[in-house]
């Protein structure tokens, strides 16, 4: 009787292709061989590489969900079906997250009650749990990188809006965490991405004075290297911001930054999507990508606070994964991803929802703070973390 480890070599590698990165470890578990294979070639990156659908992880109402949208029928007919598949992830049922945070295949996963972080590889099925050094609090940030020695790292940041800031780097190969002394040179956003092993995060200026008129303070990129462990210098956005658009940022091959900006304005919400030319921790270039008006699609602007995207270079779209903003008078918060083309092509789905419930503590007319729905486009890697 013909047994898995007989099939010819070709169809294995097919067949493994085609399973999800998160049913992996349970394929595994089923033949030796097939085991060895997926753990010493990474298939699940050709795989993602070769088929024409997105693929990240999300969360929603605390768990960590895996996100595949196969939009190879998009932009030939209006009436072609856009496949959109979203599953919780059976590791975490037992665990609530508030946040993913993704680099070189690796997911960095914030527990809700800031207790622990838990750092996991999708392909290889490797978790590791990572106690704080002293605490950790709610309003922490993080990212998630790596040097020139491939020696991969979490860096902890509080920075408030007076100047004050706390931050600390979690060394993964030593299981140790060092005090930062570095004054970052503006106030840090919370969304950010990691391109090459170093994170670029969006900023502005510091309000030194608590009365200053937040149009006049100026917005930029910075990015932290890895290597260095410090901060580069100020990079140059492609457009100007005054305080009430939505920015925010995406990765693109985990080689270049792409950039959402949305412009609330009485006659029009014009999207716009810029893609670096070239990148580095000190130097940046641009081109814009897409531009669309977005009165007649959709009417409003996206939540500066939960919104996230990745584009389709081939295809000239953008996904735009949203959620609503509170509002005191609903009992949950729709999550919606949007399809936009620059030549009007425009499609949209509900992806789920969440509870519009608030932390104690927090003021009822304060916007709530949302994490983005996808954390960016998911490339598996063969990084060991334990």
């Amino acid at each position: 009787m013909t047994s898995m480890s007989d099939l010819p070599p070709d169809l294995v590698v097919e067949i493994l292709t085609r399973i999800p990165i998160t049913s992996l470890r349970a394929v595994r578990s089923t033949c030796k061989s097939w085991n060895a294979l997926t753990k010493k070639c990474n298939l699940g990156k050709a795989a993602a590489t070769r088929q024409q659908q997105f693929v990240g992880f999300m969360t929603m109402s605390s768990k960590v969900c895996s996100v595949k949208l196969d939009f190879q029928g998009t932009r030939k007919d209006e009436s072609e079906f856009v496949d959109l598949s979203i599953n919780q992830v059976a590791l975490f049922n037992q665990v609530e997250i508030s946040k993913v945070i993704h680099c070189d295949g690796l997911l960095l996963c914030v527990t809700k009650d800031n207790s622990r972080l838990l750092l996991w590889n999708p392909y290889l099925g490797q978790t590791r749990w990572i106690e704080p050094r002293k605490y950790f609090y709610r309003p922490d940030h993080y990212a998630l990188g790596y040097d020139t020695n491939r020696n991969h790292k979490i860096l902890r940041f509080f920075d408030d809006f007076r100047g004050g800031n706390e931050f600390e780097i979690y060394h993964v190969r030593s299981s140790s965490w060092r005090v930062l002394d570095h004054i970052t040179p503006g106030k840090l956003h919370h969304r950010s991405v990691t391109l090459k092993g170093n994170t670029y995060f969006f900023a502005r200026e510091k309000m030194i004075e608590v009365l200053v008129n937040v149009s006049e303070l100026k917005h930029f990129l910075l990015c932290f290297d890895f290597t260095r462990e410090s901060f580069g210098q100020r990079l140059h956005l492609p457009f100007h911001i005054h305080g009430k658009e939505t920015v925010t940022l995406s990765g693109v091959r985990e080689e270049q930054l792409a950039v959402l900006y949305q412009k609330e304005s009485f006659d029009m919400y014009k999207l716009e999507i810029w893609v670096t030319d070239k990148i580095d921790p000190n130097a940046v270039s641009w081109s814009k990508f897409l531009m669309v008006e977005m009165r007649p699609l959709t009417g409003f602007q996206f939540n500066q606070e939960a919104v996230s995207f990745a584009i389709d270079e081939e295809k000239k779209v953008v996904l735009v994964f949203d959620q609503e903003v509170y509002n005191p008078t609903k009992t949950i918060l729709i999550q919606t991803v949007y399809i936009i083309g620059e030549d009007g092509y425009f499609k949209s789905m509900k992806i789920g929802e969440n509870p519009n419930v608030w932390m104690p503590g927090e003021f009822p007319n304060r916007p709530k703070f949302s994490p983005p729905l996808v954390s960016s486009s998911y490339l598996p890697s063969l990084v060991q973390i334990n």
